[in-house]
């Protein structure tokens, strides 16, 4: 009888364990998604313009890359927008992926004319993903500083990815919030 006792416990303290452990997983973005203008709030002329703006997002347990792509529509006079556009304030977004670490350290590298550091933080319950960038440099002598904080979450069917984002820059500070269907 207590041998019964024992395995029962054992095998339910198991069972706890799975259920904990899958309920923390963090949320998976990875997969190929599209802007729906409808329903999102704030885009930058470029975006709204657009025929199509497809985010593809690859993820694995070190590091998430999210590549834009932005189809028609024309960057607003000057080139650069109030934020909406790639994550560092610009209307043209970057060029390549914006590639984040999953480990929560920050990660400063040198781009053309400044510098890029990132910085990512999971929610608690690893629902929502913080995503910092912030781009110093200098042009025509002048020093310049954008600043884009992204909270990428998902619907609890995993078919929509919501990114509510705040920029700020020398033309401004600009809140928006994509919302995209996965395809």
């Amino acid at each position: 009888m207590r041998r019964l006792f024992l395995i029962a416990g054992l095998m339910t303290a198991f069972g706890l364990a799975i259920v904990a452990a899958s309920a923390f997983a963090p949320a998976n973005f990875a997969g190929t998604w599209s802007l729906d203008k409808t329903k999102s709030q704030g885009l930058d002329p470029r975006m709204q313009n657009a025929e199509s703006v497809t985010w593809t997002i690859t993820q694995d347990g070190k590091q998430i890359s999210i590549e834009s792509k932005v189809t028609g529509g024309q960057p607003p006079a000057g080139g650069n927008g109030g934020g909406g556009g790639g994550g560092m304030g610009g209307g043209r977004g970057p060029a390549g992926p914006r590639v984040f670490t999953l480990d929560g350290k920050e990660v400063t590298a040198e781009a053309p004319g400044g510098n890029n550091t990132t910085k990512s933080a999971w929610s608690n319950e690893g629902k929502t993903l913080e995503l910092s960038a912030i781009r110093t440099g200098s042009r025509d002598g002048n020093d310049f500083k954008f600043t884009t904080v992204e909270k990428l979450s998902l619907s609890g069917d995993g078919k929509v990815l919501t990114d509510v984002r705040h920029n700020e820059g020398p033309r401004g500070v600009n809140d928006s919030t994509l919302v995209f269907n996965k395809q």
